[in-house]
């Protein structure tokens, strides 16, 4: 199975561009494969060999790390950039052709059938669902990318019936001149405008899972979504729409209540699920097209489907404390994750929202918020500064500036109403004041937690 990526590294001068959680994968797979093969790492974090002191005892690894991590980088064959490495404002022109990641490395090399995930928001939630279903018709599947574990992790137990289901980032589809077998992408919204030069340049990232399929490959696509009208299909591609029968040869739709797959009913959107709101059936509609490209079973798929429960940090119950019911969104890192996440709870009485300022738009969720009957707006650094100051003249709200989460969590138990829902659900990024989502989601978890045990 490894045969040909083995024999296209053997010869080349490789640079691992980024340690992390990718980059520290790369290594291990290469030095497992090339025990005295040199091998070169460059990394911004002047503490990396603090982090990582097992390469400090290999004697044929060269670590260049601090400010000038980038001296020399045209001088390598193969540049194996990790995804967290941002080379905005950079002149890559003298290396860009060199610059590839484990993913496309993956596609190029690897004989396996793939299915590739992304979108600003979903991915997580898909790319899961879509495993599950696989993994339950018996098929030998793995789940790989930003959800699973690295690519590089898993190739010794892949084989040639193998379905790597891929979750995407833009940032790992970047710089890749392939593309996965069956494509999914979701939604394309304003998201990491600090990475990229502007938001086209992001959308270009997200469109290279598919800018490089051939004829035989299939794009599955969100119709409703503005930013995908100009797309370049080809005959294979389905069409997803939650608003209207898109008039495609294959697609997938809404009508009265009832999701459409190619002129068959397949399921009823009222049926009993353990995941809420509508942007959910919209990943399920993702998946159902998936299954109809593989010629699968929908009855078992329906039930795979009707069981699986939310992931953590994603529209997350913690707890009931006093007649309130407390959720976890820290996943929505953008506006519109925010308000799908209030409209699928319908009883949102407290909002904590805010965070990092990456400078997306949030003129259209002061509106949502401001029109909204949600009564409570707790707002956090940095981005609930602009929120507060947009919202903080509309009448009948409580509109409160807090510092940090422990502030947030007690005014929500001091002010939401009873039989009603306290949500975090931050619409920014968490970068700055956490770690990750799953570090502010878990600090939120722990503080409600903590009301539980003061309130017994």
């Amino acid at each position: 199975m490894l045969n040909k990526l083995l024999e296209f590294l053997k010869n080349k001068r490789i640079l691992i561009l980024g340690v992390g959680m990718e980059g520290k994968s790369t290594y291990n797979f290469l030095r497992r494969n090339f025990p005295e093969k040199e091998l070169f790492i460059a990394d911004q974090d002047i503490k990396v060999l603090e982090k990582y002191p097992e390469f400090m005892e290999d004697m044929f690894l060269e670590v260049n790390v601090g400010e000038n991590y980038l001296n020399g980088i045209q001088e390598y064959d193969l540049i194996i950039k990790s995804p967290g490495v941002c080379l905005k404002g950079i002149d890559i022109s003298k290396f860009e052709n060199k610059l590839t990641n484990q993913l496309e490395l993956l596609l190029e090399f690897v004989p396996i059938f793939s299915i590739g995930v992304t979108g600003t928001k979903g991915k997580s939630t898909t790319s899961s669902i879509l495993y599950e279903v696989l993994k339950n018709q018996e098929k030998d599947v793995v789940l790989l990318g930003n959800i699973g574990k690295p690519i590089f992790d898993s190739l010794d137990e892949l084989k040639e019936e193998s379905i790597a289901v891929l979750e995407l980032s833009s940032h790992s589809l970047q710089y890749v001149k392939k593309s996965p077998n069956i494509a999914i992408l979701l939604n394309v919204f304003e998201e990491h405008l600090d990475y990229y030069d502007s938001f086209k340049k992001y959308a270009e990232a997200k469109f290279n899972i598919f800018k490089f399929q051939t004829e035989k490959d299939y794009l599955i696509y969100n119709s409703d979504n503005p930013n995908m009208q100009n797309i370049k299909l080809k005959e294979n591609d389905y069409a997803i729409s939650i608003e209207k029968n898109p008039d495609k040869k294959n697609s997938v739709y809404i009508q009265d209540e009832e999701i459409i797959c190619n002129s068959k009913k397949i399921m009823s959107t009222k049926m009993e699920l353990k995941l809420k709101g509508m942007h959910n059936i919209n990943n399920i509609m993702f998946v159902l097209a998936v299954i109809d490209i593989l010629n699968l079973d929908f009855g078992k798929a329906l039930k795979t489907i009707q069981n699986f429960k939310p992931l953590e940090h994603r529209c997350e119950f913690v707890a009931k404390i006093d007649s309130v019911e407390y959720y976890n969104d820290s996943i929505a890192t953008i506006p519109e994750a925010t308000i799908n996440t209030i409209k699928s709870l319908k009883n949102v009485n407290t909002l904590i929202v805010g965070g990092k300022d990456r400078k997306v738009k949030l003129e259209n969720l002061i509106k949502f918020l401001a029109e909204s009957e949600i009564e409570n707006v707790i707002c956090l650094p940095k981005t609930g500064e602009y929120i507060y100051e947009g919202l903080k003249n509309v009448q009948n709200k409580n509109f409160f500036m807090v510092e940090n989460l422990e502030e947030a969590v007690q005014i929500a138990k001091n002010y939401t109403k009873k039989n009603t829902i306290c949500v975090l659900s931050p619409a920014a990024s968490s970068y700055g004041f956490f770690k990750n989502f799953e570090e502010r989601g878990k600090i939120y978890k722990k503080l409600v937690n903590n009301i539980k045990l003061t309130t017994k």
